[in-house]
């Protein structure tokens, strides 16, 4: 029973975000419009979470993919969408509150 609600996709850290990017992983935003426009962080990619299953044509299937939203709720399940369809995926952790509160960069 416990673990029920565990995803099986890893977290990382938003302050691991960068080094990843860098190692040639994508980051997919999959807040709302109006949330993505206040601010989101930089190299990510913005795919409302409602549109993924639509666009997943549009993520590289070979490279690692991140998720974020918010505070990792629908990134969680973004990811869940994103393994089922074949993808390296991970969620990053408490998303764009988290990614604040560390003091990272927004554009």
């Amino acid at each position: 029973m416990f673990g029920l609600f565990k995803s099986k996709n890893p977290a990382i850290k938003v302050t691991e975000v960068q080094q990843r990017l860098d190692d040639g992983a994508q980051l997919i935003d999959v807040r709302e419009s109006n949330e993505w426009k206040s601010g989101h962080a930089p190299g990510a990619k913005h795919i409302p979470l409602g549109s993924l299953e639509n666009r997943l044509g549009s993520i590289a299937k070979e490279r690692p993919v991140m998720v974020m939203c918010q505070s990792g709720m629908r990134s969680a399940q973004a990811a869940k969408v994103l393994a089922s369809a074949g993808y390296e995926v991970s969620n990053v952790s408490g998303g764009m509150t988290a990614w604040k509160r560390a003091g990272l960069r927004t554009v």
